[in-house]
Order: structure tokens, then C-alpha cells, then sequence
């Protein structure tokens, strides 16, 4: 387990989803891991763009919200947070209408800095975006 404390789902939602834009555009967590960590995102007036499609900044909220938390539950909460340095996302399917779920694993947690990969996947399991989010491990 990568996780300086095992997350609880209830405690996740409570802590890092409510008062700011995960919590108004309705982004859940759903599902913990030993390394990874998932939410599930509605596609609706709140997440599509004009022409009826999820917006890609949407996607990129869902990502960087998941890699932030997934980063910062692997430091110490008492001394250190993470903050974003750098994410990219690139959009492969379109989505109307449903959820979308993405999934945050590690591919580097070191003491100074973290890389984190995001899928988002379709009620169906298909791919609409890949995201690389990169935190900086900063000291309180």
C-alpha cells in the first residue's frame, strides 16, 4: 500500500470533495486501492461544453482532483502538502451523457516531487482521456 493512512471513501468525499468545484460538478470518489484511488464524474450541464460533449477542462478537473488527493495521501498530512506543477491530458473519445470514471496511479512518488497517470473511462470502459499530473511535495 502506497498510502501514509488507508483512505476511507466517506472520508475522502467529506474532506476533499465538498466546497469547491469537485463538489459542484459533482465529482464522488468511489473506490480505494492499495495504489490507486477513483471517482466517477457526471457528464451534464455542469461538465459539457456547447456542443453537447464533456469538456476537456472538465476531464482535467476530474484528473488533477484525483492525482492531487491520491498525491497528498501519500505524505505525511501533519508536515508536508501537494500542489500541481504541470498536467497534460489528451482526449480520445467524446462522451454526451452518463458518468465518466477515472482512475489516478502512481508512477513516481518521491520526496520532492510526484507523477501521477489518470485514465477516464466510459460507462462502457473506453478510454475518453488520459492525463499526467505532476505535484511538487512542498513543507508546511
Amino acid at each position: 500500500m502506497i498510502w501514509k493512512v488507508k483512505p476511507d471513501l466517506e472520508a475522502l468525499d467529506a474532506t476533499f470533495s465538498k466546497e469547491h468545484i469537485g463538489e459542484y460538478i459533482g465529482i464522488v470518489f468511489t473506490e480505494v486501492g492499495d495504489d490507486y484511488i477513483t471517482a466517477k464524474m457526471p457528464v451534464d450541464h455542469r461538465t459539457r461544453q456547447p456542443f453537447g460533449l464533456l469538456h476537456g477542462g472538465a476531464s482535467c478537473v476530474l484528473a488533477e482532483s484525483l492525482g492531487s488527493v491520491a498525491g497528498q495521501l501519500c505524505v505525511d498530512m501533519t508536515k508536508q502538502y501537494v500542489v500541481g506543477l504541470e498536467i497534460n491530458a489528451n482526449h480520445i473519445r467524446g462522451v454526451r451523457e452518463g458518468y465518466v470514471y477515472g482512475t489516478a496511479r502512481p508512477i513516481h512518488v518521491g520526496r520532492s516531487t510526484q507523477v501521477w497517470e489518470i485514465k477516464i473511462v466510459n460507462e462502457s470502459k473506453q478510454l475518453v482521456c488520459i492525463s499526467r499530473l505532476t505535484l511538487a511535495v512542498k513543507d508546511l
